[in-house]
């Protein structure tokens, strides 16, 4: 495995995020883990109500990356008497949640403060909102995100990995395109996984103290993967503590990695089919679901009532993602309303939420529950476009 610099992927992360969008986009606490998206408004066409049936619910997960909440968590100071003091208070967190005493003596007493990853966490602010009401364009960020190289390379691993892929694509019901375009994005295809040390990072992270209990627990979290008999010098990554081909943080690396080759060991950092397996394991876990695709291109009629069609759900979580979609209908319903796919078809009973693209490759998409599998890898539409934009350039061979 190749490590680069940690500022490369710390670059890689900001392009990763869309305007507006850059405070919703990899970690959020506990608590919001799991977000009740289904949306049951009924839309009037006409004469007619049309009252759509639950839309399934995505399973969320605790996230791959860490997200800022900066409306919601104030900064807190770090903690008192110095770093050397945060240490001894570690030592008695591990102890509590059964870390090895050797694992703690070889990791602990010897953590220093990365001030780098406190500076690049600290960056990662809101973008400012538009002046103007209008979305902001996806043109210029799939323009740097799906790149003739990406796509090209895609396309090799995919046919190279196919028998594999098909065989995770079978017990997971995953699209394997679309788990070959995570990996793309994630760490181009495995040569940027970063080299930041976990340990440290995610130590300092929480002795800063902005978001302390999620880092204290993504922390003790790298120490179970030691006990668990990783390596120190596997556990590098980004300065939020993402690790291996896939980017997982490590309570994700703890509950979802998988062994794709077969040899009994799922090794995330060494092996391209075990972050294959990993990957599908988080979207399936995420409630992907089998034989749909993540969203079609759609005709969008200028008629079209934008009002009745607007979600007046809240979410508690990623709200400047959300805003952009619509109330969940089913494609019959949508297509009452005018609105129907380009190419490929889905069934009429098959709930689908709007989403106006502008810059995109269609005026708009009719995004899929797996569209918001996607999202909960990266709650970012601009992520999410561009994942399924690529996957379907990889897949077209």
């Amino acid at each position: 495995m190749r490590f680069k610099a940690g500022l490369m992927v710390a670059g890689l992360i900001a392009l990763a995020l869309g305007p507006a969008e850059a405070q919703d986009s990899r970690l959020t606490s506990k608590a919001e883990a799991r977000v009740q998206m289904a949306q049951s408004q009924p839309v009037t066409v006409g004469r007619r109500t049309y009252s759509p049936p639950p839309i399934p619910q995505p399973v969320y997960l605790p996230p791959v990356y860490s997200q800022p909440v900066y409306a919601q968590q104030a900064p807190m100071a770090p903690a008192p008497n110095g770093f050397e003091q945060y240490k001894a208070y570690l030592i008695g967190r591990a102890r509590n949640e059964r870390v090895r005493e050797a694992t703690i003596q070889a990791v602990i007493p010897g953590l220093r403060v990365n001030s780098r990853a406190i500076e690049l966490d600290r960056a990662q602010r809101p973008t400012a909102p538009s002046a103007s009401n209008a979305p902001p364009s996806f043109a210029s960020y799939l323009d740097r995100h799906i790149t003739s190289s990406l796509i090209n390379r895609g396309k090799s691993r995919f046919y190279n990995h196919w028998p594999n892929l098909s065989r995770i694509q079978a017990r997971t019901g995953v699209d394997p395109s679309v788990v070959m375009a995570i990996y793309g994005k994630e760490t181009s295809y495995g040569q940027v996984t970063g080299n930041f040390d976990l340990l440290d990072a995610l130590a300092s992270l929480a002795y800063e103290g902005r978001r302390r209990a999620m880092f204290e627990g993504e922390f003790i979290a790298a120490l179970k993967l030691l006990d668990q008999g990783v390596q120190r010098w596997q556990l590098k990554g980004s300065y939020a503590g993402a690790t291996g081909y896939p980017q997982f943080m490590p309570t994700v690396v703890l509950r979802l990695r998988a062994d794709g080759d077969g040899d009994g060991y799922a090794d995330i950092w060494r092996s391209e089919p075990d972050a294959f397996a990993s990957i599908a394991n988080y979207l399936q876990q995420a409630g992907w679901k089998r034989g749909v695709p993540w969203a079609v291109p759609a005709r969008i009629p200028p008629t079209l009532n934008r009002a009745a069609i607007q979600s007046r759900i809240n979410p508690p979580r990623c709200a400047a993602v959300f805003r952009r979609h619509s109330r969940w209908l089913t494609v019959a319903e949508w297509r009452a309303l005018g609105v129907v796919s380009i190419g490929r078809s889905l069934p009429d009973t098959e709930m689908v939420a709007l989403m106006e693209t502008n810059g995109a490759y269609a005026p708009g998409y009719l995004i899929t529950t797996n569209y918001r599998a996607i999202l909960d890898y990266n709650c970012s539409n601009f992520y999410a476009m561009s994942i399924g934009l690529l996957a379907d350039a990889i897949a077209r061979g």
